[in-house]
């Protein structure tokens, strides 16, 4: 799509290739592979001297038409589809280091991705430093003559911390590291990181992109210079995105924008009522004025977001009462679902990283997780007013 769109329309138009039958849907293709008009045809596609398809663990028409309109969402040259959020980070990394190279990362991320660097990349010779996410002269002082990327997710997970995309972006560009965003919580709709200097955008689809947790997905995003080795270790190594899966997506983003709007509506009105309550000590909202960085949550994104994060009076026994006592909320620590989820981080998404690191990270025994949902907000508020 050559023209200028709204997200809206790029949401249901980019991307979208018909077959000979001409259907409306995009069309699902569920097969392992492709079938050539002659030998020659088949050699010229392997060694890509002819676009077409060949192989499903790294082309297929479904998958393609995810990347093209997720890429077009994000302002993206080029998109690679993976089969998770983490399988996204990994791919990058596998990409784009090399033994030796040095990393600096926010420290405020996915517990997941914490092990990645700490426990898988390390394994390889690739060293992370990992840093506050919101103090910048911190990303300055961790810079070696090794660092070759930036890592950072913003808002932060679980806490929302806003990371200055634009002035990290200024600090990896000055020691020549690239800068990587995951944009996980907000999604294209409320952010774009390419937009304010990032170099390479990573998603978890299984979050908002699907939106209705029915499937597993991830991408990487960027220039097709930088997305050319990313390709190249999927192509090899095969933590590929399914067709299946992709077709699930496509039909995820042609409704986000409109859930991005509510479930941000609904985040806001309940992190409200949140700071209300007695036994709250405090309440982790971008949308809040009371939030640390809410003029600059205001400044990159369009909305607070969907989640919510809270400290509650009396450490893990309250919080773990607060939890077991909600009726309607679903105890999994999933997000970006229309239901809405509740989690305990400390036992749960970052149960696996040490106590100094969540300790550093802020994630305290006393707090809980709220991926806000497309519900009525007062049944939430009643849900959670039992165990308050």
């Amino acid at each position: 799509m050559t023209e200028s769109y709204q997200p809206e329309t790029l949401a249901l138009r980019a991307g979208g290739v018909q077959s000979q039958f001409h259907e409306h849907s995009e069309a699902l293709f569920l097969t392992s592979s492709f079938t050539f008009d002659s030998a020659e045809q088949a050699a010229k596609r392997f060694i890509g001297e002819e676009p077409g398809n060949i192989y499903s663990r790294f082309t297929n028409p479904t998958v393609t038409m995810f990347e093209e309109r997720l890429a077009a969402l994000e302002g993206a040259e080029q998109c690679v589809a993976t089969s998770s959020g983490m399988s996204a980070i990994l791919s990058a990394c596998m990409g784009l280091l090399k033994a030796g190279d040095h990393v600096v990362a926010s420290q405020s991320i996915f517990g997941s991705t914490v092990n990645l660097f700490n426990n898988v990349l390390k394994k390889f010779g690739v060293e992370t430093t990992f840093v506050s996410a919101t103090d910048v002269a911190q990303w300055q002082a961790a810079v070696r003559p090794s660092t070759k990327l930036f890592f950072l997710e913003t808002p932060s997970n679980p806490l929302t911390e806003i990371s200055d995309i634009a002035a990290i972006s200024a600090v990896a560009k000055g020691c020549g590291a690239l800068l990587a965003v995951d944009n996980c919580f907000c999604t294209p709709i409320l952010q774009r990181p390419f937009e304010f200097g990032a170099d390479i955008v990573i998603h978890s689809a299984t979050k908002y992109i699907d939106g209705q947790g029915r499937v597993l997905g991830g991408a990487v995003l960027g220039s097709k210079k930088l997305m050319e080795p990313v390709y190249g270790f999927l192509r090899t190594t095969g933590p590929t995105m399914s067709a299946f899966n992709a077709w699930i997506f496509l039909k995820g983003i042609e409704t986000l924008k409109l859930r991005m709007e509510a479930h941000s509506a609904n985040a806001l009105q309940l992190a409200h009522w949140l700071e209300s309550q007695a036994n709250v000590a405090r309440v982790f909202y971008p949308g809040l004025p009371s939030h640390p960085q809410h003029a600059l949550a205001m400044k990159q994104q369009k909305t607070g977001g969907g989640i919510v994060a809270f400290e509650v009076k009396g450490g893990k026994a309250a919080a773990w009462r607060v939890i077991d006592n909600t009726k309607l909320l679903s105890i999994t620590a999933n997000l970006g679902d229309t239901k809405t989820t509740i989690t305990h981080p400390a036992t749960t998404t970052h149960a696996r990283i040490s106590p100094e690191a969540r300790a550093a990270a802020g994630i305290g025994d006393g707090l809980i997780r709220i991926a806000v949902g497309l519900e009525a907000v007062v049944d939430i508020q009643n849900d959670l007013a039992r165990g308050l």
